[in-house]
C-alpha cells in the first residue's frame, strides 16, 4: 500500500471546518483516501477523520504544521498527525490467562495488526513458551505488595528502553499505579468482562451463573487513574440460555475478550480513535 497521512481533529463545532480541510488537502496535490465525522450535539464539538495518499503531496512534515497552523487557528483546532510509515511498537501485560495475548501475537503474525511487539511482562512465568514460540521478548517481574513500586520501576525502564507507544493489558490482573498511568494517558488498552459493576470479586462468572444472566460481554478501554472507569472503546455480548453451565460462560466470555480487546487495538493502531472527556469517537 502507498504511504498515507491520517488527520484526526477535534473542534468546536462551526460552518466551513470540512471544507477548509478538503481544500487545504488539494491545494497541496493530496489525494484524500478516507474521510469520515461526527458532531456531538450536546457538547457543540466537532471530529473527523481524514487519510489521504503521500504520493505526489506537496509538504513534508514540518511544512505540513507550517501551512496547516492558520486553519487549525481559526478554527481552534486539535489537530493530530500521523504518518503510516512510522510502524508503532507495543508492549503486553499478562499474567496467567493467554487467551488474549496468544490471540494478539497469531493476529500480529498473520499481518492484521501492523505494529511491532517490543516486549511480554508478566508477573508469572506461565506465558514463557508462548513468547519464545512467537519470538517476543519475555520479562517475568513479579509484583508484590511490599515491592509493587521497584516492579514499576523495572517497567517503566524497559517501555522506555523499547520506546514503545502503546501498552495492553492483555488479562494483566495486577492494578497499575496513578503514578504509572500518568505516564501514558491514552496510550493503555485494558480489557475485561462486561459484568460490572454487578458482579465484581475474582469469580465473576460463577456469580452471574448464579443469578441466571441472560446476556455476558466484555469491554476494552483506555486505562485512567480511576479503576475500569476510561474511555470506552469496544464493547461486544453474547446470549446465555439456561442450558449454559459456568465453563461455557468462561469459554464465551474469553471469546469476546480476544475480539472486543484485538478490534480496540487495531482501531488504536489505525488511528481511528479521538477521546473526549470520558467518551470515544471511533470512526469506521
Amino acid at each position: 500500500m502507498p504511504s498515507s497521512a491520517t488527520l484526526l481533529v477535534s473542534s468546536p463545532d462551526q460552518r466551513g471546518i470540512v471544507a477548509s480541510l478538503a481544500e487545504f488537502i488539494y491545494k497541496y496535490n493530496g489525494n484524500v483516501l478516507h474521510a469520515d465525522q461526527h458532531r456531538d450535539d450536546g457538547e457543540g464539538l466537532f471530529f473527523t477523520r481524514i487519510e489521504w495518499s503521500l504520493e505526489g503531496f506537496a509538504l513534508d512534515r514540518e511544512e505540513f504544521w507550517n501551512a496547516f497552523q492558520p486553519i487549525s487557528t481559526r478554527f481552534c483546532m486539535s489537530p493530530k498527525l500521523y504518518y503510516s510509515i512510522d510502524r508503532q511498537r507495543i508492549g503486553l501485560f499478562v499474567s496467567r490467562q493467554q487467551h488474549c495475548l496468544t490471540d494478539l501475537l497469531q493476529r500480529h503474525q498473520i499481518g492484521e495488526l501492523p505494529c511491532d511487539i517490543a516486549f511480554i511482562i508478566s508477573n508469572h512465568p506461565d506465558a514463557s513458551d508462548v513468547a519464545q514460540f512467537f519470538g517476543v521478548p519475555f520479562h517475568h517481574l513479579p509484583v508484590r505488595s511490599e515491592s509493587k513500586p521497584e516492579a514499576e520501576a523495572a517497567q517503566l525502564r524497559l517501555i522506555a528502553e523499547t520506546n514503545s507507544d502503546l501498552l495492553v493489558l492483555a488479562r494483566y490482573m495486577q492494578v497499575l499505579s496513578p503514578e504509572f498511568v500518568g505516564k501514558f494517558p491514552g496510550r493503555i488498552i485494558n480489557v475485561h468482562h462486561s459484568f460490572l459493576p454487578a458482579f465484581t470479586g475474582a469469580r465473576p462468572y460463577h456469580a452471574a451463573y448464579d443469578r441466571g444472566v441472560k446476556l455476558i460481554g466484555a469491554t476494552s478501554h483506555y486505562v485512567t487513574e480511576a479503576l475500569d472507569q476510561g474511555p470506552i472503546i469496544e464493547q461486544d455480548v453474547t446470549r446465555i440460555s439456561h442450558r449454559d453451565q459456568v465453563d461455557d460462560l468462561i469459554q464465551k466470555g474469553r471469546d469476546l475478550e480476544k475480539m472486543v480487546l484485538s478490534r480496540a487495538v487495531r482501531w488504536h493502531l489505525q488511528h481511528r480513535i479521538l477521546t473526549y472527556g470520558n467518551k470515544t469517537v471511533v470512526f469506521d
